[in-house]
């Protein structure tokens, strides 16, 4: 229960065994140091990036603890190497920073693949695969360095050439304790696509349009949220907007599942920070459909007195599989329904309800929510109509130009 990876472990008995009487004390917990890379995988590391011309780091799931952390920062600090994360690997290390590239959000043909196909060295730190690849290796032109506390799973997209492991933050502690930036390292390439990708990003943030634009929506809750502000995401296709446009600056400040892509837990998530963080800001934001899957915790959180923002993003529909149908090629088919008025419906339960009627009343709604105490449910019409068009064709044109 307390190796990797870590969180809550659930333990279940039948009724019958836990009524049974014993007089056995449980064991005391023994002493344990985790095993740390060996010498010679973290001195192959060093000499084949010392040799590359283009490296870059790519920060993973299993990268997303403290020291990890910590050792990363200095290892971006010391050597400028640019770094990329993975949906799960969001604010490991700050993403407002110049050497960050971009998120891994789709698999392949973004931005930030670009840069992704040009790296002859990428370390790969944390990487696991509960999160869908972050991208497809494809030749033999790229080393990879497979930096993680388990053997890598060799398939067809990914074989890397070089594995170091143990704990991750001891190796890149090693590493970069045994290394100076080169004068040969060449980021230009890597610095073009940040500056177009920065650009791309920051077109829709100021549209006016009502249902919301998503990308309004993510510049309004970045500007409302401090920087150790923590979102939880639910499920459906705002988080592909979220991981992608949303630049995390702390640890476990976005909080989502990019594994099993569990529908309905968001609010909970958020929930359970508040309890963790209760001087944070804390927000679930929350498809329609997600939200109703749990929605009966709103009750709980009126009961605790709880404070806590809930942004219900709305579109009537099932959006992220509809997103997918078009994806296919396949026609609109059972994903459209009726919603609750969300206002009476957090009200009922003895929450504050709340409906945004304009682009410009967001930001300043949010930021009334979170200077409030109490729960507040938001009720956001968003306008999906272009994601088909910008996720699966307009992204992919603009990055194949650079």
């Amino acid at each position: 229960a307390e190796e990797e990876r870590p969180g809550a472990t659930h333990l279940e008995f039948p009724e019958d065994i836990c009524e049974e009487d014993v007089d056995l004390q449980p064991f005391k917990a023994s002493a344990v140091r985790r095993p740390v890379a060996e010498d010679k995988s973290i001195a192959a590391a060093v000499s084949m990036l010392t040799k590359a011309k283009s490296p870059l780091l790519l920060i993973g799931a299993g990268a997303n603890r403290k020291l990890t952390s910590k050792m990363l920062t200095e290892m971006v600090d010391k050597l400028g190497i640019p770094f990329c994360t993975t949906q799960m690997g969001k604010g490991v290390v700050d993403e407002t920073r110049p050497e960050f590239i971009g998120n891994t959000a789709l698999s392949a043909n973004d931005y930030v693949h670009r840069a992704i196909n040009a790296a002859d060295v990428i370390v790969n730190v944390g990487h696991d695969v509960i999160e869908k690849p972050p991208f497809f290796m494809t030749d033999h032109k790229v080393n990879v360095i497979h930096m993680s506390f388990n053997t890598a799973e060799v398939d067809p997209v990914y074989f890397p050439q070089l594995e170091v492991i143990g704990d991750i933050a001891n190796a890149v502690w090693r590493i970069n304790s045994a290394m100076e930036k080169q004068d040969h390292w060449d980021f230009s390439f890597f610095e073009h696509v940040r500056d177009k990708l920065l650009e791309q990003i920051a077109e829709g943030t100021d549209d006016d349009r009502c249902p919301i634009y998503p990308q309004r929506l993510v510049k309004d809750v970045r500007d409302v949220m401090h920087s150790d502000g923590i979102i939880a995401l639910d499920n459906g296709v705002y988080k592909i907007w979220f991981a992608r446009n949303y630049p995390a600056q702390q640890p476990n400040t976005v909080l989502l599942d990019n594994a099993l892509a569990t529908m309905g837990a968001g609010l909970p998530s958020a929930m359970a920070a508040r309890f963790v963080y209760p001087d944070r800001r804390v927000m679930a934001i929350c498809g329609d459909g997600g939200f109703m899957m749990n929605s009966q915790e709103i009750e709980t959180a009126v009961r605790l007195d709880m404070n806590i923002v809930v942004l219900i993003l709305r579109d009537d529909a099932y959006g992220m599989i509809k997103w997918k149908q078009l994806n296919y090629g396949f026609p609109n088919f059972g994903l459209d329904y009726g919603n609750p008025d969300f206002v009476k419906y957090a009200e009922s339960y003895g929450a504050h309800g709340h409906r945004v009627e304009s682009a410009e009343g967001l930001a300043p709604l949010l930021e009334k929510c979170h200077s409030t105490p109490g729960v507040h449910v938001i009720d956001c019409p968003v306008d999906y109509s272009e994601n088909d068009h910008i996720l699966n064709s307009e992204i992919q044109q603009r990055a194949a130009e650079l």
